[in-house]
């Protein structure tokens, strides 16, 4: 394996024992400067040229597996000045004259196939400290349910027991602070030599590293930030490869990702087999740390704000506190110190964060070997995997579900999404060879895999305004109701503050019932009603109440119901997320917004007995299947006798003998044609999320829209500080115009805009039966 300033270039993999890494600046292309020493990344490799001025560098590093292996291939003579100590693979002997190595675990929650640790044990690091920094933007500015919590904190102990597994004296060490506050004296504390973690190219990610780097560079502490271990690709090499624009669409992420190894991700890494040991006992403690840097024991929730990294955006407050259902009192995971209870380092539980474990209703469990179980139980299912087709997968089934629910894990890191990747190829290539049908990409699994890779390389490129409306370069910008408030940094950039304006009390009505599973709609109740229960709903199910919210009835912005998914999903990610969301409210990547999912045809498609309904409305249970997904039809003297009348908005329960379901919150044909109307005519303007109109304001004019005076709230905790003017109603329309005049530098997303609007005007006149919208992607088949 090759890294070049941060980037892999796999295909060496296949011709090394154990792995190639060049270190050189991150500001050189990695493929010009390899391009003339690899062929076309086959069985060739050459050294590139040191003494090249392009190639000057501050350091120069090569690990490799054996000299012995090398001469095998009979293609290469290591030059003398390469040779250094061999490595193995991922596991190496603890070397008592090497480095410090400090391995800060994010997103990659495993130990099967981790680069980043393979890379830190390759080493020979005398001390490994596994450090999991508890940070307070994830713990208040980030909506978690209980149900993710519970996820998480299950994968953090059991790869803490499988570290302590390969060492006696080893664990996941949790330190209670804000990472760019911790880890420079931690750093110094330890005395540590190279800090090493994967890479993560999430917006907010990519700040907290820079901060983190830039600590530990002032210090004199090597940083290794590896790549390609969340993804099956290095989501800043596809941009690259896709002439430095966002993927935006699955063409061309497969064509760029074909340039990358031939579109084949490197093959996993075993897992280690030993562990260095950590520090002993006196030097890990952080006593005297607590005291030097003023956090930790004595000091309350109160001043947790002091330890948040700045964020333009965050705004005040706990949007998780709806889920300390014991009491923002007993939120103490702060206030007991960096180490924790008992100093112990120690993972925090539910109660430490003041929730109460009886609200953690989901059936799935965290966790590399739980994750690993549940891959392995679909691989010996090789007639699942080779016909497996997404569309075609039942959004109605549970227990089991019809997919794998393997998401979760590849969020958290505790599945490898290389090893699902390598996994499922080998059944389908045993199938081929055994002359078996295989479905295809994009609908198989590995296609699957794929649309994650596009959503996570568009969101590397776009960064933060990819989860928003304004400020998103290639976003549709549409005047839902209940539109975000937004701050601005000091680089006139706009992040979400968190709240939304209430400019249609109609619309938020909407909203929360949507929300809450009492929109008289069975289908879109009994999913909301699973998603927050569960955590999880099928993807044709997440693409129904997505449609219902905003343009297929409520005509309410994606980014509410982004939040929403946010809050209660447990396989939870920004790219993702804001993706889907995106692509189902026809503001980018799909603009068929005239095909809607119908509230009652869709699901009868695949459960006409409403089974699925049955089970999360209960009380529907005994309505007859003719009426099960419009029960509202039924003559009410059937309603009586199956125990459930239909009237009101929801908030009537009825009692033991009668229960209540709401009447539908409004004709779902005529809602849908207004929706129809107001996007079409939204694509007529052609405004986008950084067009300077939508940034100052000026969209208001244009579209008729008054919210002044409107209410604010926060989607998870209600109302937010009462009735507030934002700086776009304060501001003479002229006076912004020149303030944000200068702000319109995205020629490679305007470039890509003006196809994607080409293609899409064809679209627009297409007719046709509803569709599924995965069902309308077509690759052609790899030859």
């Amino acid at each position: 394996m090759v890294y070049v300033g941060g980037k892999i270039c796999r295909a060496v993999k296949a011709v090394c024992a154990g792995y190639v890494e060049h270190h050189v600046p991150s500001d050189l292309d990695p493929f010009a400067a390899l391009n003339a020493q690899i062929s076309k990344l086959k069985f060739k490799l050459k050294c590139p040229d040191l003494d090249h001025p392009q190639a000057r560098r501050d350091y120069f590093v090569i690990d490799i597996g054996s000299a012995e292996e090398w001469g095998k291939l009979g293609r290469y003579t290591l030059p003398a000045k390469f040779k250094k100590t061999p490595v193995s693979a991922p596991a190496a002997a603890p070397s008592s004259s090497g480095p410090r190595v400090l391995y800060w675990f994010r997103t990659d929650l495993r130990l099967h196939d981790s680069p980043a640790l393979a890379h830190a044990l390759s080493l020979n690091p005398s001390h490994l400290v596994p450090l999991w920094t508890w940070d307070p933007h994830y713990v208040y500015r980030q909506r978690v349910s209980a149900n993710r919590w519970a996820f998480l904190v299950a994968c953090m102990r059991d790869v803490s027991s499988s570290l302590t597994a390969l060492n006696g004296r080893q664990k996941l060490h949790v330190v209670r602070a804000a990472p760019g506050q911790v880890i420079g004296p931690l750093l110094k504390r330890w005395k540590i030599d190279v800090l090493v973690f994967e890479r993560d190219t999430d917006a907010y990610a990519r700040m907290r590293d820079a901060e983190v780097t830039r600590v530990a560079g002032e210090l004199g502490v090597r940083v290794v930030s590896v790549p390609a271990g969340r993804t099956l690709f290095d989501s800043d090499e596809v941009v690259r490869q896709n002439g430095g624009r966002p993927t935006m669409s699955m063409s061309q992420l497969v064509k760029a990702t074909e340039k990358i190894g031939d579109g084949k991700p490197a093959r996993p890494l075993d897992t280690p087999k030993s562990l260095p040991d950590p520090l002993d006992e006196g030097e890990m403690d952080l006593s005297d740390l607590e005291r030097e840097i003023g956090i930790g024991v004595g000091h309350g929730t109160g001043a947790i704000s002091d330890q948040e990294p700045k964020f333009a955006g965050a705004g005040d407050g706990d949007l998780n506190a709806v889920q300390r259902t014991l009491g923002s009192d007993k939120d103490v995971q702060f206030s007991v110190g960096l180490m924790g209870p008992q100093k112990s380092f120690g993972v925090p539980t539910l109660e430490e964060m003041g929730i109460d474990p009886k609200t953690v209703t989901t059936p799935h469990v965290g966790g590399e070997s739980a994750g690993l179980a549940v891959l392995q139980k679909y691989i010996d299912n090789e007639e699942y995997v080779g016909t497996f087709e997404k569309p075609a997968t039942a959004p109605t089934d549970f227990e089991p579900q019809a997919t794998t629910l393997l998401s979760p894990h590849m969020h958290f890191g505790s599945v490898s999404v290389r090893k699902f990747w390598w996994d499922v190829q080998d059944v389908l290539e045993k199938r081929r060879k055994e002359k078996k049908h295989n479905s295809i990409e994009p609908v198989n699994l590995p296609g699957q895999l794929l649309f994650r890779d596009m959503y996570f390389a568009a969101h590397a490129k776009i960064g933060v305004p990819f989860g928003q409306a304004v400020g998103n370069p290639v976003a549709r910008f549409i005047p839902w109701h209940l539109q975000s408030n937004y701050a601005i940094d000091e680089e006139g950039k706009y992040h979400s503050d968190g709240t939304y304006t209430v400019d249609d009390p109609q619309a938020e009505e909407y909203f929360r019932r949507w929300k809450e599973g009492r929109t008289g709609f069975p289908w879109i109740d009994a999913l909301m009603r699973q998603l927050k229960q569960e955590g999880w709903i099928h993807h044709l199910g997440r693409h129904a109440v997505a449609c219902f919210l905003t343009r297929g009835g409520c005509y309410v912005s994606w980014e509410r119901g982004a939040e929403v998914f946010e809050e209660w999903l447990i396989d939870h990610e920004v790219a993702c997320n804001a993706g889907n969301w995106m692509w189902l409210s026809c503001t980018a990547f799909f603009s068929q917004f005239y095909r809607c999912y119908s509230p009652t045809a869709f699901p009868k498609k695949w459960d006409p007995e409403g089974t699925f309904v049955r089970r999360y409305v209960p009380e529907l249970e005994r309505f007859d299947k003719r009426y099960i997904y419009e029960p509202h039809k039924a003559p009410i003297a059937d309603q009586k006798s199956w125990g459930c009348v239909i009237k009101g908005d929801g908030i009537e329960k009825g009692n033991g003998e009668m229960k209540v379901y709401p009447k539908p919150m409004f004709d779902f044909n005529e809602r849908r044609q207004f929706c129809i109307d107001k996007v079409k005519e939204a694509y007529r303007v052609g405004l986008y999320g950084d067009d300077k109109r939508v940034k100052s304001g000026e969209w208001k004019k244009l579209f008729s829209y008054d919210d002044r005076g409107a209410q604010r709230k926060e989607e998870a905790n209600g109302v937010f500080g009462g009735v507030k003017r934002r700086k776009w109603d304060e501001q003479d329309s002229e006076e912004r115009d020149l303030h944000l005049g200068e702000e319109d530098g995205n020629g490679g997303e305007r470039e890509e805009r003006h196809e994607h609007k080409d293609a899409k005007e064809q679209d627009r006149g297409k007719k046709g039966q509803q569709k599924t919208l995965d069902a309308m992607i077509t690759r052609k088949k790899r030859k």
